[in-house]
């Protein structure tokens, strides 16, 4: 965190000594003023089309000198930066969200429960090892209890080794086998205690009527590493890193924000339609 805030407030830095260059150019009393008393220590800067020569070390001072009493200047310079780097990716998951509409929310290899014909989807990208998942697991059934229009899509979006991604390979085995049951398995696994591994996967998917060499078979399809394959480059392209992470509607939520967030995402995405 203080890496990164360094790396922001050198950039902010220069971009203000580039400022401070250009101000100082096209201030005649500044630049005689540069020019009459020269750092033994620094060359002379010609500005392009400048007729004036400014001296470095002293535009340096200056900025430095103007930092040291207005430092606040570089955490509003963040905050701006900041601004329009998040305007920027949410332009860019738009185009995203419109581009792979299908993938996003009508992916074949998706669970869906909730609505299946609701006015309003919730996609969530989630791991069955991970934590926040397994906490929010509980904002998808009270969503999904309370909105009889909600569509809530589950993105299978194995992250956490190789546990994880066998899990998951049983997981989209018993949706392709058993479509009509994946709500009771993804409860079961994620919501479980112990860690999700392939055993333990099994185990529910048999517990629900699942035939075990029919599963090991299905687990074999080469449609499923196919569809992870998918699912990562979409994650990527939405600059999603962690689990949970949602779309709704046209953004995209990033973390375990609460039933509370959620729902206002979910109003505000109805409001859209």
């Amino acid at each position: 965190m203080k890496k990164a805030l360094l790396l922001g407030t050198t950039g902010i830095a220069v971009a203000l000594a580039m400022l401070a260059f250009g101000f100082v150019a096209g201030n005649p009393q500044i630049a005689k003023a540069g020019t009459a008393q020269p750092a033994q220590t620094a060359e002379p800067v010609q500005m392009a089309g400048a007729d004036t020569k400014i001296d470095r070390a002293e535009v340096e001072g200056i900025i430095r000198d103007y930092l040291l009493k207005n430092p606040e200047v570089l955490l509003e310079v963040q905050d701006a930066l900041e601004a329009k780097q998040k305007e920027e990716q949410r332009i860019a998951h738009l185009g995203v969200i419109k581009n792979a509409k299908d993938q996003i929310f009508n992916s074949a290899f998706d669970g869906v429960v909730g609505n299946p014909n609701g006015k309003v989807t919730i996609v969530e990208f989630y791991d069955y090892n991970c934590g926040f998942c397994k906490r929010a697991i509980e904002d998808m059934r009270a969503l999904t209890k309370t909105d009889p229009d909600l569509r809530f899509v589950l993105k299978e979006f194995p992250i956490l080794g190789p546990d994880s991604q066998k899990a998951s390979v049983v997981s989209m085995a018993f949706h392709l086998m058993m479509p009509e049951k994946y709500g009771e398995f993804h409860n079961a696994l994620l919501g479980g205690q112990g860690r999700a591994t392939e055993a333990a996967a099994i185990k529910i998917a048999l517990s629900l009527g699942a035939d075990e060499a029919t599963l090991r078979e299905k687990m074999k399809d080469p449609s499923i590493p196919e569809a992870f394959s998918k699912t990562y480059d979409l994650a990527n392209k939405l600059s999603i890193t962690g689990t949970p992470s949602y779309v709704v509607g046209n953004e995209v939520v990033f973390g375990a924000l609460g039933q509370d967030v959620l729902a206002e995402k979910i109003e505000a995405a109805k409001a859209a339609l």
